[in-house]
């Protein structure tokens, strides 16, 4: 193994290896083009790699993995159908869509994935098979998996007639972030994920009800207090009407002591 400078080498080396791939590349890939490229360049840089382990190829993505995380600066190292590849952060895909001038990436439908799940799950698969589990003809919508390459022909079944077989791809793998089809989730991860995801909805569910009964008393109250001071103005109208009532009747009874000391000095005065 080199020392630690050419470590660093060995490091600098698989960086560019990864800037420059157009699919993850595996570590015994790594390992064969250093071999190789020792075999045929004559520097002597390239020689020193020649004998390079895989572990030491780990090692080194390891740290390149790290360096890249420590320093943030938008991409990172993944492992993906089987090998690595420098990847873009994805929180940064607002800004990547702006730069290449896409639109938000298409998403495949609710019977198209369904579909591929039957084929991921089950493969290798007849499209009777396949039919037979949806219930309806699936004929478009596998062509359409095929012309995205997220599945392809893989045989023929011993059944009668010898259908096609089909299964995932590479792209697939890459597509959905997978190792490999061993890291597919089980059905208990998706049952549980199916709970959770359930337990979420019904916990929102409940909030918004909360809200609604909230929203609803505190309306009530408002009714409550109108009500309460249409009573009082009402009371009030009352009260005056009362007062006024007595003030005139004050006053009738005024003016008729004021009438009556006119008559009696009349009826002296005949």
């Amino acid at each position: 193994m080199p020392e630690s400078n050419d470590q660093l080498t060995l490091v600098r080396i698989i960086g560019a290896l990864l800037f420059s791939a157009k699919k993850p590349l595996k570590l015994e890939e790594i390992r064969k083009l250093l071999a190789e490229t020792a075999e045929t360049d004559e520097e002597s840089a390239c020689r020193e790699f020649a004998k390079v382990k895989e572990s030491e190829i780990a090692a080194a993505l390891e740290q390149i993995k790290i360096g890249y995380i420590q320093t943030a600066h938008g991409v990172q190292v993944v492992e993906v159908a089987g090998g690595f590849r420098l990847q873009t952060d994805p929180a940064c895909s607002p800004w990547l869509r702006r730069l290449l001038n896409t639109g938000r990436p298409s998403k495949l439908s609710k019977p198209t994935l369904e579909t591929l799940a039957i084929i991921a799950y089950r493969q290798p698969i007849a499209r009777s098979e396949i039919e037979a589990v949806r219930g309806v003809s699936v004929d478009s919508i596998v062509r359409n998996l095929m012309e995205c390459g997220l599945i392809k022909i893989t045989g023929r079944s011993t059944l009668p007639g010898h259908p096609l077989l089909y299964g995932t791809t590479q792209l697939f793998l890459e597509h959905f972030g997978l190792q490999s089809i061993d890291h597919l989730p089980g059905i208990e991860q998706l049952r549980r994920k199916e709970e959770e995801r359930s337990r979420a909805s019904a916990a929102k569910a409940k909030a918004q009800t909360e809200e609604t009964h909230e929203g609803e008393n505190a309306a009530e109250e408002n009714d409550v207090t109108i009500d309460d001071k249409e009573d009082e103005y009402e009371d009030d109208d009352a009260e005056e009407d009362s007062d006024d009532e007595e003030t005139e009747k004050e006053a009738e009874e005024a003016q008729n002591d004021a009438e009556q000391p006119s008559e009696t000095n009349q009826e002296g005065e005949k």
